[in-house]
């Protein structure tokens, strides 16, 4: 029988402060990660659906396919990713900044 090593968990304080940490990082890279899955999704259906329309070209005697199935496919990655919410504003409120509207304390950022 081997021996094992045995960890002891460590104080419930001392986890918190990693615990903020880690969510603080996930959330500051958010919108690049959502910006990089729209553009995946964006140029891999362009791909895609240029190549479909490309062997389509190839059967039918066309030339024209391939440039419908790259818009096809750009409007299909947009949809997608709007779909999976990537493609919405938010703000740390909760709400939209288009929902803000003008401020309402009289200052005017005019110089």
């Amino acid at each position: 029988m081997s021996p094992r090593k045995r960890y002891s968990r460590p104080a419930a304080g001392a986890q918190q402060p990693a615990h903020r940490t880690e969510s603080a990082e996930a959330g500051s890279d958010g919108g690049y990660n959502a910006g990089i899955a729209v553009f995946s999704y964006i140029i891999g259906g362009i791909i895609v659906w240029s190549l479909i329309g490309w062997g389509l070209d190839n059967l039918w005697g066309t030339r024209w396919i391939v440039l419908l199935g790259a818009l096809l496919g750009a409007a299909g990655g947009f949809y997608l990713s709007h779909m999976h919410g990537l493609t919405r504003q938010s703000s740390s409120s909760g709400e939209s900044n288009a929902d803000s509207g003008p401020s309402t304390d009289g200052d005017s950022n005019a110089k």
